[in-house]
């Protein structure tokens, strides 16, 4: 049997800071097994009751993974030079022959424009204050589908 799981959260850095949290009304449904959060938070939370609330901190490598080297890339400036607004810090949609990748400007030179591909929260641990709200079986459809069709599983969804 695969189950639909949804809880709130509130996701912390390393310095306690928030980064990101579920509304309270809106916790966050995921089908298990299908990848759609973190492998290592799914297996924590897995055995969680409705109700339970857990803390769970995952290291940079069970997160987002390390920051990694070939991540980066040196572009000539004049390749970009169609950009507006092209600081540091900026965020790019890069289309790379099989769909896009999101890249972040993280220097620029007289010549030279770094991009980075790394996820934003790479080499970052991560804490998660996991409240579980609604565990409940996935329906034939959703199992199809890859992924919850609403909290409930509510047959008004739309592909």
């Amino acid at each position: 049997m695969r189950r639909v799981l949804a809880f709130n959260y509130v996701l912390k850095g390393p310095d306690g800071a928030i980064l990101d949290q579920s509304d309270k009304n809106q916790p966050l449904p995921y089908l298990e097994g299908a990848g759609q959060i973190l492998p290592k938070l799914e297996e924590e939370i897995k055995t969680m009751k409705e109700g339970d609330k857990k803390v769970v901190k995952l290291s940079a490598a069970d997160a987002y993974g390390e920051v990694r080297d070939n991540m980066f890339m040196d572009v000539p400036k004049e390749e970009l030079a169609h950009l507006p607004q092209l600081d540091v810090g900026a965020h790019l949609r890069l289309e790379l022959g099989q769909g896009s990748q999101i890249v972040r400007v993280s220097k620029i030179t007289d010549s030279h424009v770094t991009l980075d591909g790394n996820h934003p929260l790479a080499g970052t641990p991560l804490e998660f204050d996991i409240e579980m709200m609604l565990i409940r079986e996935a329906t034939a459809e959703e199992i199809q589908h890859g992924h919850p069709h609403g909290i409930h599983g509510d047959a008004g969804h739309h592909h």
